[in-house]
């Protein structure tokens, strides 16, 4: 009797079923794991950004109270030393002549990572309560994002 020898160079139907369940299953497992990284990561976008505007929101005010008290610049009744729109941030002043050149605090205004809707920053005055989410104007203390979302911790985005 002659045995013949065949060549099995495919796959089996059974061997391809299990082969998809297994990456199923692994797919099912990874793709929340893959969500929350992201969600991660816009947070701690979200927390560097609010660092860094509050940092010169803050070094704005030293140089202004600095400058007032040099005599540099005479303070006005009702000025906080903060300043009136972020863009000044980026403009900068020399705080009559504090500075020999033009100081600026940021290089541009980092933007929310969860503001979906183009709408910036939300702003709160140094007159406006703590929690306030309408602006007062006159100048800028604080800034939130306007996101009503919920953070990994369970605490919304706009009370960070």
């Amino acid at each position: 009797m002659s045995r013949q020898r065949y060549d099995q160079r495919g796959l089996t139907l059974i061997e391809m079923v299990v082969a998809m369940a297994i990456l199923a299953v692994l797919a099912a497992a990874v793709i929340p794991m893959a969500e929350v990284t992201v969600q991660r990561t816009k947070e701690l976008e979200l927390r560097r950004a609010l660092r860094t505007i509050r940092t010169a929101l803050d070094d704005y005010k030293a140089d202004y109270d600095k400058a007032v008290s040099e005599k540099k610049i005479t303070a006005s009744v009702n000025e906080t030393g903060y300043p009136e729109e972020l863009q000044v941030l980026i403009e900068g002043t020399d705080w009559g002549g504090l500075y020999s050149y033009k100081r600026k605090y940021l290089r541009r205004i980092p933007p929310d990572p969860f503001d979906i809707y183009d709408e910036g920053w939300g702003l709160r005055a140094y007159a406006d309560d703590a929690d306030s989410t309408i602006w007062g104007g006159g100048d800028v203390y604080d800034v939130y994002s306007q996101s009503d979302k919920l953070g990994l911790d369970g605490t919304p985005y706009n009370s960070w």
